[in-house]
């Protein structure tokens, strides 16, 4: 008797129709902590943190508008073997970074006890607040964590080992950024712009872009500091305007997205809402309705 065919993974579903643009998580800051052992399914779950720390980050990272991701270095084993647990490191990795274009930085520091994270100011100022060494090349955040879905795991960790082989300590894998269906998903920080189904050399090609200041287009989710239609206005602006990473900003408080460039243009972004056919939203889950956002016109303002 032939065995049934494997599902469709929901990155493979997702990949057929489902726009990347509108998908980024809407965060303005991040908080990421190394940690090498087990992250469990939901980082403030309590197993990788215990549940009195989790709950207390839990509750000052969502009043502040902070993601808190656990990190670790390419590579490494994701679980402890039977019977052995992991040795907590002595020093543990922090970074923390605000992603608004208004004023984008990212500190990196060590704590020598997780706990250390609530000695941390969350609402983070428009400049460096100098709580560490100043981060000054991209960081990158390519999300593996295998407990959440499969897709992040088995499509994520090969482009964290590849771009770890060309850029070194400023790649770290990490914990769930949102969207498993779109899988590989990338962060780049300071910035927060997220980009979803690059392969390796994509990947690449997106870090030495952000190296130099500018923003790749293919595989771009949206910057994170936008909602989802002032990350769909930011794209299409960005599709026919060359721009920097730091010279558009989204104007959210009208009913249609406004972006602005520094220079003093701006561009009124028409929006519409498409229903796709119903997929899980991660593997195993049950399917549901997918409507995505799409812009349907760039019209400039007059000066």
């Amino acid at each position: 008797m032939t065995a049934p065919a494997p599902a469709p993974t929901c990155s493979a579903l997702s990949a057929t129709d489902e726009p990347l643009p509108g998908t980024a998580a809407h965060v303005t800051g991040w908080l990421c902590l190394e940690h090498p052992g087990a992250w469990g399914r939901d980082v403030l779950g309590g197993e990788a943190l215990g549940p009195e720390l989790s709950a207390e980050l839990e509750r000052r990272t969502e009043a502040a508008g902070v993601r808190l991701l656990l990190i670790r270095r390419p590579g490494r084993a994701v679980e402890p073997r039977p019977g052995r647990a992991t040795a907590p490191p002595a020093r543990r990795t922090v970074l923390i970074g605000r992603s608004d274009p208004s004023g984008a930085w990212c500190e990196r520091l060590e704590v020598a006890d997780p706990a250390a994270l609530l000695d941390l100011d969350l609402e983070l100022p428009g400049s460096a607040p100098g709580v560490g060494r100043p981060v000054t090349d991209p960081v990158t955040l390519v999300c593996a964590h295998g407990k959440r879905d499969q897709c992040c795991a088995v499509l994520g960790r090969p482009i964290a080992a590849e771009l770890s082989a060309r850029f070194g300590d400023s790649v770290w894998e990490c914990s769930h950024t949102g969207g498993h269906r779109f899988a590989p998903s990338m962060i780049l920080l300071p910035t927060g712009y997220t980009y979803g189904r690059l392969d390796a050399r994509q990947s690449v090609e997106a870090v030495l872009a952000a190296g130099r200041g500018e923003v790749q287009l293919e595989g771009l989710r949206g910057r994170s500091c936008w909602d989802s239609a002032g990350q769909v206005a930011e794209i299409a602006v960005r599709e026919q305007v060359s721009a920097s990473d730091s010279d558009l900003t989204v104007d959210e408080s009208g009913a249609l997205p406004v972006v602005r460039h520094r220079d003093g243009r701006a561009w009124v972004v028409e929006l519409s809402q498409t229903e796709l056919e119903a997929r899980p939203p991660s593997c195993g889950a049950a399917s549901k309705a997918v409507v995505a956002l799409v812009a349907e016109s760039v019209r400039p303002l007059a000066a």
